[in-house]
């Protein structure tokens, strides 16, 4: 475990400090969770118990020792949580914030500007992720393969079938006549893009993804709605 963390040692993280926490978080850390970052707080005076905040694939944690170092407090927060981050720096240090979809506000002051730079980068990278889902198709099928004689046979009977139905079809099919909504149009009573929260958005949007799942809708109105969601997120 320590050997995993040595590489959160060079933004002038307080060894002692990360010891302390990489001795805790063995019974902390879920089932594929993996620690990005640990930042340190770095008081102008002689801080012998320091704050700390770790920042994982899953959610973030926010360490503060009491009873003199013999015990600590962690409170953690998940990404589906929290609603915006942000770092402020100051003369001495910085301070990194984020606020939760509950309107708290959470704040550790006095982290050394380059650690607060990793955090800030790495929490909207989480956050992205949340937005902007990766999505992986399934392989496609192999094909059957085609016996000789049975492709022969297969083929005259579609010559028949193809001459029957022509006189029953009507000429043009529900493809042909489709004409899908335009993003920019608004429905009577409906709110615009513009009006929405971004949970709206997010909501908007993955009702969209259902529909494509569903086949209701092709993949480049899906990707037209898409880019227009996000240009408002």
């Amino acid at each position: 475990m320590k050997e995993q963390f040595k590489k959160f040692l060079n933004e002038e993280q307080d060894p002692k400090a990360i010891e302390k926490i990489t001795s805790k978080l063995n019974d902390l850390l879920m089932k594929n969770e993996e620690v990005g970052y640990i930042a340190v707080q770095k008081k102008p005076a002689i801080t012998v118990f320091p704050d700390s905040i770790i920042l994982t694939n899953k959610r973030i944690i926010i360490c503060k020792p009491k009873n003199l170092g013999l015990s600590m407090d962690f409170t953690d927060y998940t990404w589906d949580d929290i609603a915006s981050t942000f770092v402020k720096e100051n003369i001495l240090g910085s301070e990194f914030s984020f606020g939760t979809k509950t309107d708290l506000a959470i704040s550790i002051d006095y982290i050394p500007k380059t650690q607060a730079r990793k955090i800030y980068t790495y929490a909207k990278e989480q956050l992205d992720l949340l937005k902007n889902p990766v999505v992986t198709e399934a392989p496609a099928a192999e094909p059957a393969p085609i016996v000789e004689d049975d492709f022969e046979e297969v083929e005259e009977v579609e010559t028949e079938e193809v001459t029957s139905f022509a006189e029953i079809l009507p000429a043009t099919t529900p493809y042909e006549t489709f004409e899908p909504i335009q993003p920019t149009q608004t429905p009577a009573g409906e709110r615009k893009l513009s009006d929405l929260t971004k949970e709206e958005l997010f909501d908007k949007l993955q009702n969209y993804k259902k529909l494509l799942d569903n086949g209701l809708i092709m993949q480049g109105e899906y990707d037209t709605y898409k880019k227009e969601i996000l240009s408002y997120m």
